[in-house]
């Protein structure tokens, strides 16, 4: 079993082993006020949770992201392999704000990224769908469904699509690109 130290509450996560190679770390990312996350360890260890940035009463909209960088320092530090993020590249968004707080998450994933030298890459959502479901448009519970059929227990949606955008990574690109 893997535990890994994240710096904020709110956080949910479960493991999975998968039989095959890797030499480095993969973190996948569903991004969103509750992101989703995966990783598969050098180990060949799949951990899995999701992430609570809400800001608090008090504290301004950017809080958020702070908060993000400082969780993807943490998870580079208890993960120093970690050799690729992928990430779920959304192209429309239901709502205004969805959208800025997508991009404002991306904006500080791609720059924490080019600091640490660190490559990042988008997948179309309907890329994930179709690689975990064979359905290019399924649906949240589908999606959640063949994630658990692959031997994974997924608290949500947000970690189900990390999971499937971390098994896409591992089967079409061999883990990293």
């Amino acid at each position: 079993m893997v535990t890994l130290t994240l710096p904020e509450p709110g956080h949910n996560a479960s493991t999975q082993v998968v039989q095959q190679p890797s030499a480095t770390t993969i973190l996948a990312l569903d991004l969103g006020t509750t992101t989703g996350w995966a990783m598969w360890l050098a180990d060949r260890t799949i951990v899995s949770g999701t992430m609570a940035f809400r800001p608090g009463r008090y504290e301004g909209g950017g809080m958020r992201y702070l908060r993000f960088r400082a969780w993807l320092d943490e998870m580079l530090r208890t993960s120093p392999t970690l050799a690729a993020v992928y990430f779920e590249e959304v192209r429309r968004h239901v709502g205004t704000d969805a959208a800025h707080i997508y991009g404002g998450f991306l904006a500080h994933l791609s720059a924490w990224g080019e600091q640490h030298g660190i490559p990042y890459q988008g997948v179309p959502v309907g890329t994930i769908k179709r690689h975990i479901t064979g359905k290019g448009n399924a649906d949240k519970q589908a999606v959640i469904a063949a994630v658990t059929t692959r031997g994974h227990a997924p608290s949500d949606d947000n970690e189900a699509d990390a999971i499937a955008i971390l098994l896409w990574a591992i089967d079409s690109q061999g883990g990293v690109r």
